[in-house]
């Protein structure tokens, strides 16, 4: 995966809380096998109305939100089923964090396992962020994960905490895979001690 050092990118506000994982990508899309091509079914049933046609209101469908690449929401973001295409569909249509008060302990893992980073942050955080990117003035946020600060261009910063593996593991791009692929010297000199002794 990608590794994650500090983004910087327009806020999309989800003014909404309990936002779980059917709504984020509804299970009709989940037949694929790869991990790409979700984006476009991101929010499916929120983005469009009763005639299939776009909401407009919608956040995603609003052009002052074009391009947005944080994501800010309320408590208990990515509850509901274990489902691993929410993150893949958050990244696939462009995000690459999610601010929030709280999330789902599945999602969030899963959000680690793929390169999308879940930032945690108090009330008053989460609220000055989601009322400065609800003004509509392509307000712009850093997430520095290497400094875990998130901070504008305005002079406001807060301090956020992650597990010291997950950070390790996202500043240098490794899944469980790859991170298992990094003993491999370790694992190969065991299984050779280990046939020795057998034999």
């Amino acid at each position: 995966m990608d590794p994650f050092t500090s983004h910087r990118g327009k806020v999309t506000p989800l003014d909404r809380v309990d936002v779980d994982t059917d709504q984020i990508i509804p299970k009709q899309f989940l037949k694929r096998i790869e991990r790409t091509g979700y984006g476009q079914f991101l929010f499916y049933d929120w983005r469009r109305g009763e005639d299939g046609s776009p909401d407009p209101d919608f956040v995603l469908n609003r052009p002052e939100y074009q391009g947005g690449t944080v994501l800010v929401a309320g408590r208990n973001f990515g509850c509901g089923s274990s489902r691993e295409h929410a993150p893949w569909a958050l990244l696939d249509y462009g995000f690459r964090a999610v601010i929030s008060t709280s999330f789902a302990d599945i999602f969030k893992s899963n959000c680690y396992q793929n390169g999308l980073l879940p930032v945690e942050l108090d009330n008053a955080a989460v609220a000055h962020i989601m009322k400065a990117a609800l003004a509509g003035d392509d307000y712009e946020v850093t997430v520095d994960l290497e400094g875990q600060v998130v901070q504008d261009g305005n002079g406001w910063t807060v301090r956020f905490s992650i597990d010291p593996f997950r950070r390790d593991c996202l500043l240098n791009g490794l899944d469980e895979i790859a991170l298992t692929l990094t003993l491999e010297s370790e694992i190969r000199a065991f299984e050779d001690a280990r046939g020795a002794a057998s034999s």
